[in-house]
């Protein structure tokens, strides 16, 4: 009877007119006003496969969002697909807390094998399936460890919608009207390599915005007690595609080791092999006390996992536990995952096609004055469009115009194309496609996005 009933429940749903307009108007009546996605994605999807998406209509998509970075394989590998069928025929739980199996056993030694030093100054941290239940878990274990309870981040921060990563996160959108942030929480600039937050710009704004947090630090009247933690992404995301300078980030890592104070590397979004390295933070050539992993290393499932140097492993048994941390289907696509990335050297390919797409990108900013600036490294890239007909500000900047930005957006999903968009004002778009991205997928990619720009009324110069 079981499955009779839910063969009709499924029967029912493929009934339903296929239009995308019929499940979205289905999903708004079921679902909570605080649905994102599809306002600005209006589609059903009935299949994926690699970079593209097909609809309820058939329409097809060039997915450059790839689950937020989530889906570093793309959709529906056929590898990732064969580990999860592995594991579902092998007779193991699915979900096991924080008991072990000889597959959880070969993810953790892998996992760490990838680490700084392969792993022999760490231990894991299983956490829940989220990377902003890991974040709460950095947090947390870092006040443990140094007995202190300051938190330093930074603007255009993204760690997460939960109570204490939401505490460290910039935007202040989704904090409005939710009172009793996290208490001792400090923001200091982060450096921004079109908008300088100090208004100098070029090496001089990041040698300030250097000194800057150094003197904040060792000043004992600068009303700031010394944290327990500083928590940084090395290429923001969410704020913009804005990575870290090298000079900046190895003047924190070393501060924050004089200090005591744990340095937490939130890579849940830049980290396997999207910036073209394996993780962002080795741009800089630093080891952080804390790493914050997820996404990508579930490869596509929910896992969430930090990275832990042994001599910061305070806890108490049983002090931070979460149901889902023994995710073995998650344990065998993040396997599976891992190995292909670093068998197939995709961080080579990725640090080379991000060079290629931004310098293709730069061309096109010649002929599209609304693009107003190309950043990123490897397939984790930022777009950012202003009004280029208004005056620029004293460091040669135009406004940023989110405006346009959304509307780009949406002829881009009307030429077929898919990405996100972030940063101030949601000036920048934003690409995070399947690490697997072809060259010539990349080429469909310009081309659809030069549509959109044309579609959106804009004429080349």
């Amino acid at each position: 009877m079981m499955t009779d009933k839910v063969r009709i429940d499924t029967l029912s749903a493929h009934s339903l007119p296929q239009s995308n307009d019929t499940f979205l108007a289905r999903q708004a009546e079921f679902e909570s006003n605080v649905r994102s996605y599809p306002r600005k994605l209006p589609l059903a999807i009935a299949k994926a496969q690699g970079v593209w998406i097909t609809d309820v209509e058939n329409n097809q998509y060039l997915d450059c969002l790839a689950g937020a970075g989530t889906l570093a394989l793309g959709h529906n590998h056929p590898d990732v697909l064969q580990s999860i069928q592995s594991v579902i025929s092998s007779g193991l739980p699915l979900h096991t807390l924080d008991l072990t199996t000889p597959l959880k056993d070969e993810f953790s030694s892998y996992l760490l094998s990838l680490l700084p030093g392969q792993g022999k100054e760490y231990c894991l941290q299983f956490t829940g399936p989220s990377g902003a239940d890991a974040v709460e878990a950095a947090l947390k274990l870092a006040k443990k460890v140094t007995g202190r309870s300051g938190i330093i981040s930074f603007s255009g921060a993204y760690h997460g919608m939960t109570h204490g990563a939401l505490s460290v996160t910039g935007n202040l959108s989704p904090k409005e009207a939710v009172s009793n942030m996290m208490p001792e929480v400090q923001f200091m600039p982060y450096p921004h390599l079109y908008r300088c937050p100090l208004g100098i710009g070029g090496d001089a704004g990041v040698k300030a915005l250097t000194y800057y947090f150094e003197n904040l630090i060792n000043d004992v009247e600068s009303g700031v007690r010394k944290p327990a933690a500083v928590i940084l992404e090395a290429v923001q995301g969410e704020g913009g595609v804005n990575p870290a300078p090298v000079e900046w980030l190895q003047r924190i890592r070393k501060v924050t080791q004089e200090h005591g104070i744990l340095l937490i590397l939130d890579e849940v979004q830049a980290g396997f092999c999207r910036t073209g390295k394996l993780f962002a933070f080795e741009h800089a050539g630093i080891e952080p006390d804390i790493i914050v992993m997820s996404k990508a290393v579930g490869g596509g499932l929910p896992l969430a996992v930090l990275g832990i140097k042994k001599q910061f492993d305070a806890w108490a048994p049983g002090h931070h536990t979460g149901t889902f941390r023994g995710n073995q289907l998650a344990m065998a696509t993040g396997l599976t995952t891992l190995k292909i990335l670093k068998d197939d050297a995709i961080a080579d390919k990725v640090a080379a096609q991000g060079e290629w797409l931004k310098g293709k990108l730069a061309d096109l900013q010649k002929r599209y004055p609304v693009i107003g600036h190309v950043r990123g490294l490897g397939l984790m890239i930022g777009i950012e469009i202003v009004k280029p007909n208004e005056a620029q500000d004293h460091m040669g900047c135009y406004p940023a115009d989110g405006e346009l930005s959304a509307l780009l957006q949406k002829k881009c999903f009307e030429s077929g194309l898919i990405l996100e968009r972030g940063g101030r004002h949601g000036c920048v778009l934003r690409l995070l496609p399947s690490l697997l991205i072809t060259d010539e997928e990349l080429e469909i990619f310009l081309d659809k996005f030069e549509n959109a720009l044309q579609g959106a009324g804009i004429k080349p110069v």
